[in-house]
C-alpha cells in the first residue's frame, strides 16, 4: 500500500550529535575506571582487598561502560538507518528513524551526566587519603553506635506520635476560630489569625528553646513539673498547628460555597454544617499537604535537643564529641532519610491518585 502523505523536507541529518554522545560516552567510560582503580587503592589502604572485591569493581567498571555507551551506539545505528532511508526516498522513515536516533542521544547525554555526579561523590569520598570518608562514614563506629542511636531515636518517635495527633485536633481548632462566620466572629478570627502569623514568622527551634526553658522558669503548678518531652511535644504542637491550621483552612475553603448554603437551607447551622458537610470534604482534599506537613515535623523532632532531651541527634552528638568523629551523626541522617523516603513516595502516589480521580471526573 503506498503512501499517501508526503514529507515536504528531508530530516535534519542526526549523525553529528549520536558521535557527540557516543564521543562522551566514551570519555564517562574512561574516566569511571580511572576513579575505580582509585577507589581500589583506597579500599586497600583500609585493608579492604581480594578477589570478591576485585569482582564487584569489575563489573562496575563494565556497567559503566554499557550505560552511557548502549544508547549511544543505538543513536548511531538509528542515524544511519535514517540515512539509508532518506536515500531511499522513504522521507516518512526516515523522520521516524532520526527522532529515535535523537531520543536515545538525549538518553547518552542524561546517563552520561549521571554518572560524572557519581564519579564526582566517589572522588570527593576518597579524597585527601580517605578524609571525608573517616570524619562521616567510618563503619566501624556507626555499628557500634548504632544501638545506642536506635533507643534514643525512639524518644524521636514518642513525641513525633504524640504531637502528630495534638497537631490534627489543634490545626482543625484553629482553622475553624479562623473561619468564624460574622461580626461576632471577628474577635476570635484576630486571634487565630495572629496565633498563625506568630508560629510561622518565628523558627521552629526558637519556641522549643523558649518552652522548653521558659515554662519550667515561671514556677506554674503543674506545668513546671512537666517532662522535657511534654515540653518538646507542646513546643512542636504550637509550631506545626500553625502550619496546618492554614491546610485545614485552604481545604475547608475549598468547597463551593454551594455546599454550605445548601446544608444552611436545611436547617443546619455554622458548626453543623462545618462538621457534617464541609470538613468531610475538605479533609479528603487536604491529606497529601497533611502528609507533607508530617514528615516535616518527624524531622523538626530532632530540635528537642536544644533543651537537653537525650534523643537520637542529641545522642550522636555525644558519641561524636567522645570520638572525634561525625560517623554516629551520619547514622542519625540515614535513619531519618530512610522512614522518610517511603513516606515522600507515598504521598507522591496519593497526588497522582487525586489527579487521576479528578481527570477521571472531568471526562
Amino acid at each position: 500500500m503506498e503512501r499517501r502523505f508526503q514529507a515536504s523536507a528531508p530530516p535534519r541529518n542526526p549523525s553529528r550529535l549520536a558521535f557527540a554522545a557516543a564521543g562522551v560516552a566514551v570519555f564517562v567510560a574512561a574516566a569511571s575506571w580511572v576513579t575505580l582503580v582509585d577507589f581500589r587503592s583506597a579500599l586497600a589502604s583500609l585493608d579492604i582487598a581480594g578477589p570478591s572485591v576485585d569482582g564487584c569493581l569489575v563489573a562496575l567498571g563494565i556497567i559503566a561502560i554499557v550505560i552511557p555507551l548502549a544508547p549511544a551506539l543505538k543513536a548511531i545505528r538509528r542515524a544511519r538507518l535514517s540515512r539509508r532511508n532518506l536515500e531511499l526516498g522513504d522521507l516518512i522513515a526516515a523522520r521516524v528513524e532520526a527522532a529515535a536516533s535523537r531520543n536515545s542521544s538525549s538518553v547518552a547525554f542524561g546517563t552520561a551526566a549521571s554518572q560524572i555526579l557519581v564519579l564526582l561523590g566517589i572522588l570527593f569520598l576518597i579524597a585527601n587519603d580517605l578524609a571525608v570518608s573517616r570524619t562521616f562514614f567510618y563503619l566501624p563506629l556507626m555499628l557500634d553506635s548504632l544501638v545506642l542511636i536506635l533507643k534514643a531515636f525512639w524518644i524521636n518517635i514518642y513525641i513525633f506520635m504524640i504531637a502528630e495527633v495534638l497537631v490534627l485536633i489543634w490545626g482543625l481548632a484553629v482553622a475553624i476560630a479562623r473561619l468564624a462566620p460574622g461580626p461576632g466572629g471577628r474577635p476570635i478570627r484576630m486571634i487565630a489569625t495572629f496565633y498563625v502569623d506568630l508560629f510561622r514568622g518565628l523558627p521552629a527551634i526558637v519556641n522549643v528553646y523558649l518552652i522548653g526553658f521558659g515554662i519550667p522558669l515561671t514556677g506554674l503548678p503543674i506545668l513546671k513539673d512537666l517532662s522535657q518531652e511534654s515540653f518538646a511535644i507542646l513546643a512542636l504542637t504550637l509550631t506545626s498547628g500553625a502550619y496546618v491550621a492554614e491546610v485545614y483552612r485552604a481545604g475547608i475553603e475549598s468547597i463551593h460555597w454551594s455546599q454550605t448554603a445548601a446544608a444552611r437551607s436545611l436547617g443546619l447551622n455554622h458548626l453543623q454544617t462545618l462538621r457534617y458537610v464541609i470538613v468531610p470534604q475538605g479533609v479528603r482534599q487536604i491529606i497529601p499537604p497533611l502528609l507533607n506537613s508530617f514528615i516535616s515535623l518527624q524531622k523538626d523532632t530532632a530540635l528537642v535537643n536544644v533543651i537537653g532531651t537525650i534523643d537520637a541527634f542529641n545522642q550522636s552528638i555525644i558519641i561524636a564529641s567522645n570520638h572525634f568523629n561525625l560517623s554516629a551523626v551520619t547514622t542519625v541522617a540515614v535513619i531519618f532519610f530512610l522512614i522518610t523516603i517511603p513516606q515522600a513516595r507515598f504521598v507522591d502516589r496519593m497526588i497522582e491518585r487525586d489527579r487521576q480521580r479528578m481527570r477521571a471526573g472531568a471526562k
